[in-house]
């Protein structure tokens, strides 16, 4: 088996990405797109218009983030993986290619823009990994409302005012030992939209065993106990 790393065709897409992404000036960026990252982050927009004005910006976990992500996935043995928020498909490569080192199995990614999804794929083909990576096109509280079981892995990396929905969808399909995996945690944006999450899934009453580590804007990590 081949890792991530090891992979010329993985590497060189993902080499690619992560220099563009690089290059980007994101508070331009969102600013030039009408969303102000220093002021109120516009979260009674519809998550379609925000998705529209951002279609070009790459948004992603960093290098460090994604080599977390291979390495929890491996660790979890993960078949089945679902992504919340595909974006240019930078975390997906990684964790379908977690998914090509476990043995195989089927990467479950979601996107709400019709132009990045495009995007994406023409990624997961270069990489040649399309074959383990399953894109839906939509709005994710649509599109993974059908899931198959168990699944081993989730991934939240999309709006941060829709992770909390997107877990409570996504939790009956979890087995135990299931990872839930959440990007940008310490991202402050001067509205609080995490607490409500954070509150959920660092209360065990509702299931998970949660530590967030210090990776690039903080990652959570949460395990599922049965």
């Amino acid at each position: 088996m081949h890792s991530t790393l090891s992979s010329e065709a993985v590497a060189a897409t993902l080499s690619r990405l992560q220099a563009a992404e690089e290059k980007q000036d994101l508070v331009a960026a969102f600013k030039a797109a009408g969303v102000d990252m220093a002021g109120e982050y516009p979260v009674d927009l519809p998550a379609d218009e925000l998705a529209e004005r951002t279609k070009d910006l790459i948004m992603s976990v960093s290098e460090d983030g994604g080599r977390l992500l291979y390495l929890l996935a491996r660790s979890a043995r993960a078949r089945t993986v679902v992504e919340f928020g595909t974006s240019f498909g930078i975390s997906t490569l990684y964790l379908a290619s977690a998914v090509r080192d476990n043995g195989g199995g089927t990467v479950i990614t979601t996107e709400l823009q019709a132009d990045k999804a495009r995007a994406a794929e023409k990624n997961f083909a270069e990489a040649g990994l399309d074959d383990l990576i399953e894109l839906r096109l939509g709005d994710a509280r649509e599109t993974l409302r059908e899931l198959p079981e168990p699944v081993d892995l989730l991934l939240l990396d999309g709006w941060l005012d829709l992770r909390l929905p997107i877990l409570e969808l996504v939790a009956p399909r979890l087995r135990p030992g299931a990872l839930v995996v959440v990007d940008d945690v310490d991202l402050e944006i001067g509205r609080g939209v995490y607490q409500e999450f954070l509150d959920h899934v660092t209360d065990p009453a509702n299931g998970y065993f949660s530590v967030r580590l210090p990776v690039h804007m903080g990652v959570q990590v949460c395990l599922k106990l049965g």
